[in-house]
């Protein structure tokens, strides 16, 4: 019975605290790309985000145009889940290894934000019809920094923009390259 007990709790503070990091990292990216905070999505993960993001502003300034408090609250958020997923496995983890598996983590979350955003974009395409609503825009403002380049390598085809499958396989290799072995040196410096 305890273990299930520690496997629902892991699983609660994995999904929530996790659902609240890809807030805050969502946010950090449509700041980023410089999208329309008035639509209504962004209204929503400003209002989610501000009561920790809000205060930590106030002593950790933005540099060059980058919201630097909300890197460190994600890589702190990260760091909290991390331990605390430790802690109810019962595992000990070294300070290094635990913020180098909570920057692979992140790094693996920003992938797969840019790889479901682009997928829901493409979904959106075939069966939106073109239809004006809050969810396209932002999604087309996140993307299209990622899928310009994307397209003068790999330029529409008969109508057809193949461009996604790049950015599918690019975002792929990055997650066998980059990915895997910062989650290696984590796991040996844990």
């Amino acid at each position: 019975m305890n273990g299930y007990l520690s496997s629902a709790g892991s699983y609660l503070v994995d999904a929530i605290l996790g659902l609240y990091i890809g807030a805050v990292m969502i946010r950090f990216l449509l700041q980023l790309v410089r999208a329309d905070f008035y639509n209504p999505v962004c209204q929503f993960l400003v209002k989610v985000t501000n009561p920790l993001l809000k205060p930590l502003r106030r002593i950790i300034p933005g540099i060059g145009g980058i919201d630097v408090a909300s890197l460190i609250l994600v890589l702190s958020l990260q760091i909290v889940t991390l331990l605390l997923l430790a802690l109810m496995a019962g595992v000990s983890l070294a300070i290094p290894g635990l913020i180098v598996l909570s920057i692979g983590e992140l790094v693996a979350l920003l992938l797969n934000i840019y790889m479901f955003s682009i997928l829901i974009q493409v979904v959106l395409s075939w069966v939106g019809g073109g239809a004006p609503n809050p969810i396209t825009s932002l999604l087309y403002s996140l993307n299209e920094p990622v899928m310009r380049p994307a397209r003068r390598i790999l330029p529409p085809i008969s109508g057809f923009d193949l461009s996604p499958i790049l950015v599918f396989l690019l975002i792929g290799l990055l997650k066998i390259i980059l990915v895997a072995p910062i989650m290696d040196l984590g796991k040996s410096l844990a």
